[in-house]
């Protein structure tokens, strides 16, 4: 398992970094997208009542019409996307299954659920790398750190690891691999900003790696409570090692909007 997640990342990272420095930016729209409806597939399976096909689809199409309206800059359209997310599912349970269903509203929540948890943030790295300066520089300089943070947690909890940090939702993790991660996203930004200065306040640049890695580790509980709460493992497969690409991304997740945030009032 422990080499599997290595060749993992020696294969994808290379590639992943030359989508986001590359000229050509629509396959890296292309992945994002891509890694919505794949996450929410598996979120999606998550639950035991798996919404219909209808409504599933219609996640997929609603949130690649979100993403169409960032990259259009069509920022007015977004309240309507995001409208129609929790409607649709809606007007579909009305139609369909008029007799009373309690299920039913659970299955509605899970629907609007996945599309907000994924979509919504993967839409602002779009909007990140097509509206604001540097953007791809920036999308990678959260990746490395995010990165910076699981491995840091990862290693220091299994060698310091002593007091638990949630045993209920996540008994592998420890405090010490929390402060662990958190030293390390700290040393990565120290580094990354040697090589490349895209911002030379350095205290600024550090609170900023501490919030995302905050609330990296925030969004890896998260997911490790959804997943504990339907008793799997991992979300999916697909990449050796990581499981599926939610619980690849379920860290990035949380900390995309803190980054969202900084730009547009450092931008600003």
């Amino acid at each position: 398992m422990h080499l599997k997640r290595w060749l993992t990342g020696i294969i994808a990272l290379p590639i992943l970094i030359f989508l986001i420095v590359s000229q050509h930016r629509w396959p890296l729209y292309m992945l994002l997208y891509s890694a919505s409806v794949a996450a929410l597939i598996e979120f999606y399976r998550l639950n035991d009542s798996v919404p219909p096909k209808f409504v599933r689809w219609s996640s997929y199409l609603l949130t690649l019409a979100l993403f169409a309206a960032v990259y259009l800059r069509q920022i007015l359209l977004v309240p309507f996307v995001i409208t129609l997310l929790a409607f649709v599912p809606m007007a579909y349970y009305m139609i369909s299954r008029p007799a009373p269903d309690p299920q039913g509203t659970c299955c509605i929540a899970g629907a609007v659920l996945g599309p907000i948890y994924v979509g919504i943030p993967l839409s602002m790295l779009l909007h990140i790398d097509r509206f604001y300066p540097r953007g791809n520089l920036w999308i990678l300089y959260l990746l490395i750190v995010i990165f910076a943070s699981d491995t840091g947690a990862f290693y220091f909890g299994k060698f310091l690891g002593r007091h638990k940090l949630h045993q209920r939702i996540s008994p592998g993790k420890t405090w010490e691999g929390a402060i662990g991660g958190l030293l390390s996203s700290i040393f990565i930004t120290f580094v990354f900003l040697k090589a490349v200065p895209i911002n030379r306040v350095v205290s600024e640049m550090l609170m900023l790696a501490a919030s995302l890695c905050i609330a990296g580790q925030i969004g890896d509980l998260a997911e490790s409570m959804l997943k504990r709460n339907h008793g799997v493992k991992d979300t999916g497969h697909i990449l050796p090692g990581h499981g599926g690409i939610l619980d690849r991304i379920d860290g990035l997740l949380f900390s995309i909007p803190i980054l969202y945030i900084y730009l547009s009032f450092s931008i600003s």
